[in-house]
């Protein structure tokens, strides 16, 4: 009810009502909105506002909060920070660090290792036959029971080497240290880990491929002055016979070679660039493979330029074997211009000093080593003939980094011909023989095929790895194209024959399979390990028994079978059964290329690590015209 009349007067009645009126009353008074009260203030300005009324007016005051803080000793923050941070770091801890701990907690369960293929059980025991064929002090842990530490005085008579001519390997059956064709087999063991590193890694044969490298080159650096920059010979040969002699040496003797009572004569080249050539490569691979003991592959790589500065020596230009009987009929040597390239590519590789590049693609080495005139004796790569290898070596300098000029002209001559070895192995183009059982006969017929086998199964598929690696799909023989896809079925059917996919079902790698030659010839296999110590002739029991060698010399990859497939397990006949280091050095590097443990392809980088980038250079400018 209304107090006062805006108009004058009095409006008010006076009345009595009842008690539900008058509460009825008091609600609709109480109802009334704030903008009819704040009009009232306006006009009477008589009343003041209670604290209800100034609420309808006015918003809520809110009242601040003063912060709360907590000390902690090095630094003061607020509670509300505190919590934030604290509820932080624990949804941290649940999302993070606790399914960490708990999968840590948890036992580890590795799903098990592809079992090895067929390559990889070769592989190990190829690699054990070169354990077999150490010389100087051996250990317990070189893993052959029935071999001992032998050759210790071998050199001793030398005036300008340390301790001797101790260490190295033996060649074959017999008891002599070849160097030639012993740094072949070191450069093939170092050319194969430098491809395929991580197989060796994936079936623990990494550092024992490294070990038994660096047996070689630590006996190669002996057969020369190595810490001097300029020598004037090579130590070339520990042992062996003359031909026809009858005086006792590794040849007329039966014995192992921890009994060796005869004379071990050394032999010296005052020339020989191939040799030098040779261990100048191996020396330049292995500081590749070495690359990781800075002071191991400087040594090795001091003494490469060492060797090789002596092979292209004016001078001394007349091959290492020339005149010498006591190495001529065994381990001739043909030529030197093929290891001027073979072993200047591995240098530029080691170094890269453009020196040695320029060198390996200077026209006139081809030329002077023949290597564009495709006969079939050039294009078998072998311990005397390095020219297939060496141009294929050359060829990936080409294919992953396409150098240019002034390389250009050479390098893409080196491939063409590379391509051109490898049609010559394929079958369909009749180049060379094969046998019925399917053997090439790499060697026209001759003794001892596989060697060359093995070589040309590495080369094949290495080149077939390469193509892969720079998405090359294939190459021409001719008007025919051919797959990488067909190099790596030849290299294959090759190695798959080796290992006892052929007419007489016989592996020729001792130990692999279940049938493999027992009458290995080989001096310290033949010869029992049983305390007796076996003269000269004595050993001719063993020589000449009908019986098992009674030691399994694990690996050796023998001479093999003739050009019609035929087999004769006979240690009277070395053409059949005598194992060779640089045959099982190209069946090692065959073997690890074809395996699927650890992955296929090669290292892309490894071998270019010392190659500076190549900014090729502008080709001359063309003569001025001339009216």
């Amino acid at each position: 009810m209304l107090n006062t009349n805006v108009w004058g007067g009095s409006l008010e009645v006076h009345r009595e009502l009842p008690l539900e009126e008058e509460e009825e009353e008091k609600d609709r008074n109480s109802e009334w909105d704030r903008a009819s009260l704040l009009r009232q203030q306006q006009i009477h300005g008589y009343q003041e506002l209670d604290e209800m009324q100034q609420s309808w007016l006015l918003p809520p005051q809110e009242r601040k909060k003063k912060k709360k803080y907590i000390d902690l000793g090095c630094i003061v923050c607020s509670t509300k920070a505190f919590k934030w941070t604290a509820m932080s770091m624990l949804i941290a801890f649940l999302v993070i660090a606790l399914p960490i701990i708990i999968a840590k907690s948890l036992p580890k369960h590795k799903p098990p290792p592809f079992p090895p293929d067929n390559y990889t059980l070769a592989l190990h025991k190829a690699l054990m036959f070169f354990n077999a064929q150490k010389s100087g002090r051996l250990t317990k842990s070189n893993g052959i029971a029935w071999r001992g530490s032998s050759g210790l005085n071998d050199g001793s008579n030398l005036t300008d080497v340390k301790g001797g001519l101790v260490g190295g390997y033996y060649d074959s059956g017999e008891n002599t240290k070849y160097h030639f064709p012993m740094a072949f087999a070191m450069t093939m063991l170092s050319w194969s880990v430098i491809e395929y590193p991580h197989k060796y890694k994936a079936i623990n044969e990494y550092n024992h491929a490294r070990g038994l490298i660096k047996w070689g080159t630590d006996y190669l650096l002996l057969t020369f002055n190595s810490s001097a920059t300029k020598i004037d010979k090579i130590y070339s040969q520990v042992g062996g016979a003359q031909n026809n002699s009858k005086a006792p040496s590794d040849y007329t003797c039966w014995e192992r070679p921890e009994d060796m009572d005869y004379p071990r004569p050394v032999q010296t080249a005052y020339s020989g660039p191939d040799l030098a050539g040779e261990i100048a490569a191996a020396l330049a691979a292995a500081s590749i493979v070495f690359q990781d003991n800075m002071t191991y592959s400087k040594k090795l790589i001091n003494g490469a330029e060492t060797v090789f500065a002596f092979a292209r020596d004016p001078g001394k230009r007349t091959r290492y074997s020339q005149g010498n009987p006591w190495i001529e009929p065994y381990y001739n040597s043909t030529g030197y211009y093929d290891e001027y390239m073979w072993g200047a590519m591995w240098l530029y590789y080691a170094t890269g000093n453009t020196s040695y590049s320029n060198l390996a693609t200077n026209p006139g080495i081809p030329r002077n080593a023949r290597a564009f005139q495709m006969n079939p004796n050039t294009t078998v790569f072998s311990w005397d003939n390095k020219l297939p290898g060496a141009m294929l070596l050359s060829t990936r300098f080409r294919m992953f980094l396409n150098p240019g000029y002034p390389y250009e002209t050479t390098l893409m001559q080196y491939q063409n011909v590379t391509g051109l070895n490898m049609c010559s192995y394929l079958k369909q183009f009749g180049v060379y023989n094969f046998t019925h059982g399917g053997l090439i006969q790499l060697n026209h017929g001759g003794p001892k095929p596989l060697q060359f086998v093995a070589n040309a199964a590495f080369l094949t598929n290495l080149f077939a790895d390469y193509m892969n690696a720079t998405d090359v799909p294939g190459f021409y023989c001719g008007a025919y194209f051919i797959s990488s896809s067909a190099l790596r079925d030849f290299a294959t059917s090759q190695i798959e024959y080796i290992l006892g996919e052929n007419p007489v079902k016989m592996s020729y790698v001792v130990g692999y399979g279940s049938e493999y030659p027992k009458q290995v010839h080989h001096r310290a296999a033949s010869t029992p390990d049983d305390g007796i110590r076996y003269s000269c002739t004595g050993g001719y029991r063993w020589r000449d028994s009908s019986r098992d060698n009674p030691n399994v010399i694990d690996g050796a990859m023998v001479g093999g079978p003739d050009h019609l497939d035929h087999f004769k397990d006979n240690r009277r006949l070395p053409d059949y059964t005598e194992p060779t280091m640089a045959g099982n050095a190209g069946l090692v590097a065959a073997l690890v290329s074809l395996t699927s443990s650890g992955g296929y392809g090669v290292n892309r980088n490894n071998i270019f690590s010392a190659v500076p980038p190549l900014y090729p250079q502008s080709p001359p400018p063309p003569p001025p015209w001339k009216p």
